[in-house]
C-alpha cells in the first residue's frame, strides 16, 4: 500500500509514520509537510533513509502539488493542521486557510485521482465543552466549537463528511482526545510543564488550573487510527480517547511529583506549588473534555494499551534526554 501523509513532521504524524514503516515493511509513506513551526525533520531521523519513506516539503493548500503527489496513492491521511488554540486566538488566519482550505484541496485531489480512500484526523474539541455531570462526547455529540481552532477543525469535519454523501469519496474521521507523549512540541501543556522544571521555570496554569482534559498516548492513538484504516466502516466517525479525566492542576503536580522521583530529583523543588503559577485564563476556555471509546471498542477491538502513569514517566524521562531537541523547538 501507498500512503500519503500530511503533516507528517509534526508530533502525531511523525508517531504514525515511525509506527506504520516498523509494521507494515513493504508499504510506502510519502510525508508531505510545510516545516511550520511544528514541523521538525528530527521527529523522523530513525526513517530517513528507509526507502519506502519519502520526504516532500510543501503546502497542503498548493492544488498542482497535491494533485501530482496523490498519483499512485492509495490511502490520504490527513494530519496536517493548526492546533494551537492560544494561537488561533491571536490570529485565526492560518488555521482556517491550513485547516479548512487545506482539507479542501487535498479532498477535490482525493475526488479527482480515483477516489482515493481519505482518513481525516479530527479532535474532541470541535464538541465544545462540558461540565461536570454531562456524558462524555461520542460519535452522536452535537458539534459547538468555541474557539478559532476547533470551528476550523468542526469546518474541516463538515467538508469531509459532504464529500462522502455529495460524492461518494471513502472517508473516515477520528476525534481524539489530548494526546502526549515525546516530540511533542513544547506549547503543548505536557511538555511545557516539563521543560519549564528542567529549566528552572514554573509551570504556567490559566485560571485556577481547575479545566479538566482526558490524555491519551500517542501510541494509543495511532493504533486506533491504524484499525480505523483496517476495520473501521467508510463514512463513520470514532472517537479515541485516554479514559481518564484530571484537572491542570492535578497533572501539573503529578508531573512535579514524578520529577521529584529518582531518577528526576534534582529537577524540581520539594514543595510542587512553589513551581506552579497561576495566569489570567484563556479566553473561552472550556472547561472539560471527555471522551466515550465505546464505539472503536465495539467496532474495531481497539482500546489504549499505555497506562498514563507509566506513559507519563517515559515522556518525562523523553525530555530530560533530549534536551537539544526542545531547546531548538523553544527557539522556533
Amino acid at each position: 500500500m501507498r500512503i500519503l501523509v500530511t503533516g507528517g513532521a509534526g508530533f502525531i504524524g511523525s508517531d504514525f509514520i515511525r509506527y506504520w514503516l516498523s509494521k507494515y515493511k513493504e508499504d510506502e509513506i510519502v510525508n508531505l509537510d510545510a516545516l511550520t513551526y511544528a514541523g521538525n525533520l528530527e521527529n523522523l531521523r530513525e526513517v530517513k533513509d528507509n526507502p519506502n519513506y519519502k520526504f516532500v516539503k510543501g503546502d497542503i493548500c498548493n492544488a498542482k502539488l497535491v494533485n501530482k503527489l496523490v498519483k499512485g496513492v492509495d490511502l490520504i491521511i490527513n494530519f496536517a493542521a493548526e492546533t494551537h488554540v492560544d494561537r488561533s486566538i491571536a490570529d485565526s488566519a492560518d488555521f482556517i486557510r491550513a485547516n479548512v482550505e487545506g482539507t479542501r484541496v487535498l479532498l477535490d485531489a482525493a475526488k479527482n485521482n480515483g477516489k482515493i480512500r481519505f482518513h481525516h484526523i479530527s479532535t474532541d474539541e470541535v464538541f465544545g465543552h462540558l461540565e461536570a455531570g454531562d456524558a462524555p462526547f461520542n460519535e452522536t455529540t452535537p458539534y459547538n466549537p468555541r474557539s478559532p481552532y476547533s470551528a476550523s477543525k468542526a469546518a474541516a469535519d463538515h467538508l469531509v463528511r459532504a464529500y462522502f454523501h455529495t460524492y461518494g469519496l471513502p472517508i473516515t474521521i477520528s476525534s481524539c482526545s489530548n494526546n502526549y507523549g515525546p516530540f511533542a512540541n513544547p506549547e503543548k501543556f505536557i511538555p511545557l510543564a516539563i521543560t519549564n522544571i528542567l529549566q528552572g521555570k514554573k509551570i504556567p496554569l490559566y485560571g485556577a488550573g481547575e479545566n479538566i482534559r482526558d490524555w491519551i498516548n500517542v501510541r494509543d492513538h495511532n493504533r486506533g487510527i491504524e484499525a480505523i484504516i483496517k476495520k473501521g466502516k467508510i463514512g463513520e466517525t470514532y472517537c479515541l480517547g485516554g479514559g481518564g479525566e484530571m484537572t491542570n492542576l492535578a497533572l501539573a503536580k503529578k508531573i512535579l511529583a514524578l520529577m521529584n522521583e529518582p531518577p528526576f530529583a534534582k529537577a524540581a523543588e520539594d514543595k510542587p506549588e512553589d513551581k506552579i503559577e497561576f495566569i489570567a485564563d484563556r479566553p473561552g476556555h472550556d472547561q472539560r473534555y471527555a471522551i466515550d471509546s465505546a464505539k472503536a471498542q465495539r467496532e474495531l477491538g481497539w482500546k489504549k494499551e499505555i497506562n498514563f502513569e507509566t506513559g507519563l514517566k517515559e515522556t518525562i524521562e523523553w525530555y530530560k534526554d533530549n534536551r537539544e531537541w526542545w531547546d531548538r523547538s523553544i527557539k522556533n
